[in-house]
């Protein structure tokens, strides 16, 4: 469902991405790993449509993304990609169930039918009591998990997660790796993870290495 070919990328002098190619199947789950600077959370970026290649072609479920006008990338995104950060970006004056919202009401979606989604993921990562908690009043495993079911509200087939347990104890971090699968088996969501943590990348179906713009 995902096809990245030959991918370059540099900001000024400096060489990021020097032709990194990768395909992804869906409902698969791959782990990114490398030192900082390798040019990780560059390539997700650039998959994610947040960032542009200089050279190289990416393709999620046929559709070629330098086609796609800015109007139409958007939608495009919205619709097909989920984001999961180490930091969150939840909105702080917003409750837990109204961060939740925020994509499917970017994609129009009725205000009634979004809720109502929103609930059933609060059911299903344990965190209906905390619908209506703002994120101050939520620790940070609880965070993270309303920051994974945002990325869920649209029903995209690509999840990418950048450090997403970053933040986290070992134990929350175990959790919510845990919480990746179970959601892979439960709705067939594809998960590209970049991540510093060898033991939870180990637990991908497909673990990749990178260093110094490539992929080993």
């Amino acid at each position: 469902m995902l096809k990245a070919t030959n991918i370059h990328k540099r900001y000024g002098d400096l060489k990021i991405l020097k032709g990194v190619s990768l395909e992804v199947a869906k409902g698969e789950i791959v782990s990114i790993v490398g030192a900082s600077g390798a040019g990780k959370s560059t390539l997700l970026h650039i998959i994610g449509t947040l960032d542009q290649a200089d050279e190289g072609e990416v393709m999620i479920n046929n559709t070629e993304i330098k086609s796609l006008k800015s109007k139409s990338l958007s939608a495009f995104r919205n619709k097909n990609i989920g984001f999961i950060f180490q930091f969150h970006h939840l909105l702080p004056e917003f409750t837990a169930l109204e961060n939740i919202c925020i994509p499917a009401y970017i994609a129009k979606k009725s205000k009634s039918e979004t809720e109502q989604k929103a609930l059933e993921l609060l059911d299903i990562l344990g965190l209906r009591d905390r619908a209506n908690h703002k994120p101050n009043a939520l620790s940070g495993g609880e965070q993270q998990r309303v920051a994974v079911a945002r990325a869920l509200i649209n029903q995209p087939d690509l999840i990418l997660a950048d450090e997403p347990s970053g933040n986290l104890d070992s134990q929350h971090a175990k959790e919510l790796h845990q919480l990746f699968f179970d959601l892979r088996n439960r709705f067939n969501h594809t998960f590209i993870i970049v991540t510093h943590n060898e033991e939870l990348a180990d637990m991908a179906d497909r673990k990749i290495m990178m260093k110094d713009g490539f992929i080993f």
